[in-house]
């Protein structure tokens, strides 16, 4: 780790944004006032996040993950960790990585070997606090996530902070090379990184960081829930009825309009629609009776157990108006059409579907999956198109891709989690 971390320039910017953050107090709290209304969670157990905890774990290994995805890929390592014998702080942002945590360790949470809260604001006494009231041995930050109080309080208070499961997309590392460099330059700040390629590496060696690991992708570890995929195999005959099927994972606000003009014009096609945030599942429902299109919702044809609750109506589309469940819903489909890649945000995870051996497509913009994405598609298992027109044809006449193809990428690719935990004692020596 640099010596001179930080410079006099990121001490002057670290001063600055700690007084916006002050100053913006009143406008976060009425943020997560008016999220509340959509998701009462968003205003619930306030005093965490300025670093208050009535009864917090001692000495755990602290995981945060910002919201759903990031706490779907540490699930590997969390479990292995517990294997272990650690205990296990999680901290989250949203509420939908609060409730997956809550949900997926609900037995251990119970046990009190894992707590979930949430992560602190930007301030330097709710840190304080927070360090004090549960002293973790490390924390390992999921993906790429730089908030410069956090990693100031974790160097003052001893705590070696680490990124896991990271990638630096080129688009990022070039914006931050630019002007000040300011995010750049606090990437220097960590303890060190678990990074998932050797390109990814290069970058953060680039950015300053030391004391970085070459772990792979953790998502490749992912357990599959087979009683989802049992849920699915019972009903899929009844809802597809033959046709060929596809489901749409994890879209995103911007993109509805690609997906829906699209359906129409795919006759003879199933399509299991699953927005990627709650909040947006009563806003797509309206899109698809607006559109005319057939379509009922998850929460209105299945049960708690995934079980029909009366017979098939003849649909479309089943929008998928839950969270949790991804793993059900692939199972219903041939191949999967991974949202966000038209939009320029980048598009999301592409290993849940090939761990089903379910081919994927994916729109232009993958710069946020630059791995595994550009693998999966020069392995052939992962087919990028470019516009509409170009989804509508993959959609009417997929590219052939084999079981065989999937297995061998998915199988070069896989192991991270045991990376991860062989580099972790590597990466606490002094």
């Amino acid at each position: 780790m640099p010596t001179n971390f930080p410079s006099l320039k990121l001490r002057f910017a670290l001063f600055f944004y700690g007084l916006l953050w002050l100053i913006l107090l009143p406008v976060i709290i009425l943020y997560l006032r008016r999220r509340g209304h959509k998701d009462p969670l968003y205003g619930q157990k306030l005093a965490e996040r300025f670093g208050r905890h009535a009864k917090p774990l001692q000495n755990p290994v602290w995981v945060h993950a910002v919201s759903l995805g990031e706490l779907r890929s540490a699930t590997p390592l969390i479990r292995a960790l517990l294997a272990e014998g650690e205990t296990i702080l999680t901290t989250h942002f949203t509420p939908a990585g609060r409730r997956e945590a809550e949900r997926e360790f609900a037995t251990e949470i119970a046990a009190g070997t894992v707590q979930s809260v949430w992560v602190p604001f930007e301030y330097g006494f709710a840190y304080r606090r927070f360090l004090k009231h549960f002293t973790p041995k490390y924390g390992l930050v999921m993906e790429i996530e730089i908030w410069p109080r956090m990693i100031m309080a974790c160097r003052n208070h001893g705590t070696p902070l680490f990124m896991c499961n990271a990638q630096y997309p080129e688009k990022s590392f070039q914006k931050d090379q630019q002007g000040l460099g300011l995010r750049a330059a606090l990437v220097a700040g960590f303890a060190g990184g678990f990074v998932k390629s050797e390109g990814q590496k290069a970058r953060f060696a680039a950015a300053g960081m030391s004391n970085i690991h070459v772990t792979g992708e953790l998502r490749f570890d992912q357990p599959i829930p087979h009683q989802h995929l049992d849920a699915a195999a019972a009903c899929r005959d009844a809802l597809v009825k033959g046709r060929p099927s596809f489901t749409l994972t994890s879209v995103v606000e911007g993109e509805d309009a690609i997906y829906i003009e699209m359906i129409p014009k795919a006759s003879g096609v199933f399509f299991t629609y699953v927005p990627r945030a709650p909040e947006r599942f009563d806003e797509v429902a309206d899109m698809l009776t607006q559109s005319g299109i057939r379509f009922a919702r998850r929460s209105a044809l299945f049960d708690e157990a995934l079980g029909l609750k009366d017979a098939a109506p003849d649909i479309d589309v089943l929008l998928g108006d839950s969270m949790g469940e991804m793993y059900f819903y692939l199972g219903l489909c041939d191949r999967a059409i991974v949202g966000g890649g038209f939009v320029p945000k980048g598009a999301h995870n592409v290993i849940e579907p090939l761990a089903l051996k379910k081919p994927v497509i994916v729109g232009p913009h993958i710069w946020t999956i630059e791995y595994p994405a550009t693998e999966a598609i020069a392995a052939g298992v992962c087919q990028l198109v470019g516009d509409e027109d170009a989804l509508l044809a993959q959609v009417l006449s997929p590219t052939p891709v084999s079981d065989h193809q999937i297995t061998r990428f998915y199988q070069e690719h896989a192991g991270g989690v045991a990376r991860t935990l062989a580099a972790i004692p590597q990466a606490l020596e002094p």
